[in-house]
């Protein structure tokens, strides 16, 4: 693995639905909040110049408009276009450190509806990659909080709580802190670094409620292990094929944790609606069932070099498989396309099994 090319993580590989709901564009005028890591980064990072976990350079962005890679960790869009798609956006706001190029005007105006503060690489703890100039969640939030400002001086204070109260906050990012764990070979006790990273996450949540955000699509960490960058370290560290299961437990428990988190908030904050993706039931049962989903191949990268495309990352010089559509990763940590749009779906429409206790598109419909 590239010791240059660290942590991005993989993201929210679903199947349900093969077409986008009609009522999509009639469905909401909210603003729309992301914030997370590289499954929702739409090249917040690419306005980092110190950063070393970047995609603005091909083959990323090969089935973008124009092939043009954009600083998303994809072929094409990502799961924040998509869900952002559904809910009536042509793709996902603009990054925030994007808008703050612009004249003022235009920044407040952009604001209207809605910003991308992901970047990859980012976790909820402030010590998970602190040598990757990302951007943490705790400084994404302190970024909303500049956009309130902004707002407010725009509309004013009640205006900007009222039209806040009906935005829709989604939030994905977790993924990172267990690799980081991983990675350093930590030896704090599993249960402990879980409750850790959800004592972090109600920090987060506790901090935009306060800031006036009321709504929230949270979407919990995937199998992670089963990436091809982590199949790559089961091969290395076990001599077998497979998932590194290692993680994908760590990733069971901490939704599990989220779930018993988001449950207690909504009892102690009032206004407080979420919906709870499950990010990993949503991919293991893509992965243990591919073809129904139109893959075939559920194990290596698209694009990357060596084993299963896991030993070096997609770029120019990489090797790239000749039929996107087929495949559910895009790089060694990253889904495809393909896979991005339907996690979208099944987050916005999805059943209970997958998204709880309402989807997305429930969460946007006022109270």
């Amino acid at each position: 693995m590239a010791k240059t090319h660290i942590i991005p993580f993989l993201g929210l590989l679903v199947v349900l639905l093969n077409i986008i709901p009609n009522s999509a564009d009639e469905k909401t005028s909210s603003a729309i909040f992301i914030m997370g890591d590289s499954t929702a980064d739409v090249g917040t990072n690419t306005f980092l110049p110190q950063s070393v976990v970047r995609a603005d350079f091909l083959h990323n962005g090969i089935d973008f408009p124009k092939s043009r890679p954009t600083g998303r960790f994809s072929n094409g869009f990502n799961s924040a276009d998509f869900v952002s798609k559904l809910f009536g956006l042509k793709r996902s706001p603009p990054p925030f450190l994007f808008l703050t190029t612009l004249k003022t005007s235009h920044f407040r105006r952009h604001l209207l509806k809605g910003v991308n503060f992901a970047s990859a690489g980012a976790g909820l703890l402030d010590v998970t990659g602190p040598n990757l100039s990302v951007v943490p969640l705790s400084k994404q939030i302190s970024q909303f909080s500049t956009v309130k400002e902004n707002l407010t001086a725009l509309l004013n204070l009640t205006a900007t709580e009222t039209m806040l109260s009906k935005s829709l906050f989604f939030i994905s990012i977790g993924s990172n802190d267990i690799f980081g764990y991983f990675m350093s070979k930590s030896t704090v006790p599993k249960d402990q670094f879980i409750s850790l990273l959800i004592s972090s996450y109600s920090d987060h949540i506790t901090n935009l409620y306060r800031l006036g955000a009321r709504k929230f699509g949270i979407i919990s960490v995937p199998p992670i292990g089963c990436c091809p960058s982590q199949r790559l370290v089961q091969k290395l560290i076990n001599g077998v094929n497979g998932c590194f299961e290692p993680e994908n437990d760590f990733a069971l428990s901490f939704h599990s944790a989220l779930n018993n988190l988001l449950l207690n908030i909504s009892s102690q904050l009032s206004g407080f609606k979420y919906s709870l993706g499950d990010g990993y039931r949503m991919t293991i049962d893509v992965i243990n069932n591919p073809h129904a989903s139109g893959f075939e191949n559920v194990e290596s990268a698209c694009c990357g070099h060596g084993f299963i495309n896991a030993q070096g990352p997609c770029n120019s010089t990489a090797s790239l498989c000749p039929d996107r559509r087929k495949y559910l990763f895009w790089d060694m940590f990253h889904p495809s396309m393909k896979a991005a749009y339907m996690a979208a779906l099944t987050l916005y429409n999805g059943p209970p099994q997958y998204v709880s206790p309402i989807n997305f598109s429930q969460l946007a419909e006022d109270n």
